[in-house]
């Protein structure tokens, strides 16, 4: 999963990232291992750990080619600054719920079971973008509605 803003220089990033993540993922089982990590509480008190992503690439690549996710993890996108930001389900392979959240942490939009696009990048369908927002938060499909979120909701951080 990534965020879908100047088409060109992301597609040329995403091909850098193929490259790179061949060559790192080689290496390595797990690959949250090296990333850093955060505990984010849901309002009915369950907590998932989720990988942090802060650069540009952490950002491009997201989700892409991860064929699991365990039910208490997810991914936390923390944009520079606030922001209408569209993400799409390019080369990612699992369904996830997305959760915008303002830098109160306070949702502002889901897009729940957001479906992998397996066909060209540039038909993959636009997701989210409607609010302004500095977080992005992915999770397995299905864990928005399990535990409730809805826009309104803070979650602790």
């Amino acid at each position: 999963m990534w965020n879908f803003s100047s088409t060109r220089l992301r597609l040329s990033a995403a091909a850098a990232c193929v490259a790179a993540g061949l060559l790192v993922g080689c290496s390595k089982d797990d690959p949250s291992n090296d990333i850093n990590l955060t505990t984010v509480a849901f309002p009915n008190g369950t907590k998932i750990t989720a990988e942090t992503l802060r650069t540009d690439f952490e950002l491009t690549k997201g989700m892409m080619f991860r064929t699991s996710l365990p039910a208490d993890r997810g991914m936390l996108f923390v944009h520079g600054k606030p922001d209408k930001y569209v993400y799409w389900m390019y080369q990612t392979k699992i369904p996830l719920d997305m959760i915008w959240l303002g830098q109160d942490h306070k949702i502002v939009e889901v897009v729940a079971s957001a479906q992998p696009c397996t066909t060209k990048a540039s038909e993959c369908p636009k997701l989210g973008g409607h609010e302004t927002a500095a977080l992005v938060l992915e999770v397995n499909a299905g864990i928005a509605a399990k535990d409730n979120l809805h826009p309104g909701d803070y979650l602790d951080f």
